[in-house]
């Protein structure tokens, strides 16, 4: 059996097998690290306790913007994402929850029907697809057919990451986004600690380090990535500790776009005003860890976060001005809130 083969078994004997629930965990690193925003916060209240009770996830990557589009979640287990962004998208909307793992997809489908009536809609906006998010051929997934990809602390479980990125960029539309929450490190987990089974299965063994996440990314041909929300996860079981506990591994929210950005922050003398009209933030809305628009202000861009936002589903709310005819040299971003959380010397942004 190859490797790749033996951890996709590992993974889905853990959450098919070993856990039963959420309280099965050991460690917080599959647990929500951060309070899900107030939209998402409505929604919760109508998906069904059985599906909840089998969530696991370290984030809540479930962005703003996205009636009426596409949306792939990798890794859906039972479909409480899902079943979110469901009501987010609306009728007009489709979700694809996309898993490997039978037991978690039974338990997805079991209750489409439910969350549909609960929603109000005649017809399902959901479908769950069996496949390995390596290869999401199997799932049907054309190329430049996807709005917006989301993961919930799936991709540290996944063998072939270069594969997962690759196919993630390759389904995205021009413009679309990768917005994800999962666990991080700031340095390399030693291959010893890659293959243990509990930690593999507790979103740590295959935690990505932040700086090879960053030169894979740009592999991808995605120079720029924006950090959302990142907290230091803490090992309480003694027996994760003692093989683990000289690693800082981080949950982190991070969303990236299919732009053809440049790899640091360019000055073209370009400013962004937010117009409003986002229902879910009328008065404010936060791009990233230091970029905050209020409405009716104009604040100073680099290049990068004009794109970010002229040319991606964000362009019905904001006004970008400048044309990028003339260069000013680099843009001094600032450091973001969040930037250097892990280490001192580990920048967590690829955005100055």
């Amino acid at each position: 059996m190859s490797q790749s083969k033996q951890t996709h078994q590992q993974v889905q004997e853990y959450y098919g097998e070993v856990l039963s629930g959420s309280d099965d965990l050991k460690t917080s690193a599959c647990c929500m690290a951060e309070a899900p925003p107030e939209y998402v916060r409505d929604t919760l209240a109508k998906i069904h306790p059985d599906v909840l009770d089998k969530f696991y996830g370290c984030g809540s990557p479930l962005p703003p913007a996205l009636k009426g589009k596409t949306v792939l979640d990798l890794g859906c287990g039972t479909g409480r994402d899902c079943y979110v962004l469901s009501q987010l998208v609306g009728a007009s909307g489709q979700v694809i929850g996309v898993d490997m793992t039978p037991k978690q997809l039974e338990m997805a489908r079991k209750y489409i029907d439910y969350h549909m009536e609960q929603f109000g809609f005649k017809q399902p906006n959901v479908a769950f697809r069996q496949a390995l998010i390596e290869d999401l051929s199997q799932a049907d997934i054309a190329d430049n057919s996807i709005d917006v990809v989301v993961s919930n602390c799936v991709l540290n479980l996944a063998p072939e990451k270069a594969s997962v990125f690759r196919e993630i960029f390759r389904v995205l539309k021009p413009g679309g986004e990768l917005y994800f929450s999962d666990v991080f490190s700031s340095r390399r987990i030693p291959e010893s600690l890659t293959q243990d089974p509990v930690l593999r299965g507790e979103c740590l063994g295959g935690a990505l380090y932040i700086e090879d996440f960053r030169r894979l990314l740009a592999e991808m041909g995605c120079r720029d990535y924006r950090v959302m929300n990142a907290e230091k996860i803490t090992l309480t079981d003694s027996e994760v500790e003692a093989k683990a506990g000289m690693i800082p591994f981080y949950s982190m929210t991070i969303r990236a776009f299919k732009l053809p950005v440049e790899d640091r922050c360019e000055d073209y003398g370009q400013a962004a005003e937010y117009l409003g009209g986002m229902d879910e933030f009328p008065q404010a809305f936060r791009l990233d860890d230091h970029h905050l628009f209020e409405k009716g202000q104009l604040v100073a861009v680099c290049r990068n976060t004009a794109q970010m936002l002229s040319d991606t589903r964000f362009a019905p709310y904001f006004k970008v001005y400048g044309e990028a005819s003339t260069h000013y040299g680099l843009f001094d971003c600032g450091d973001g809130d969040l930037a250097g959380v892990a280490d001192s010397q580990t920048q967590l942004g690829a955005c100055c």
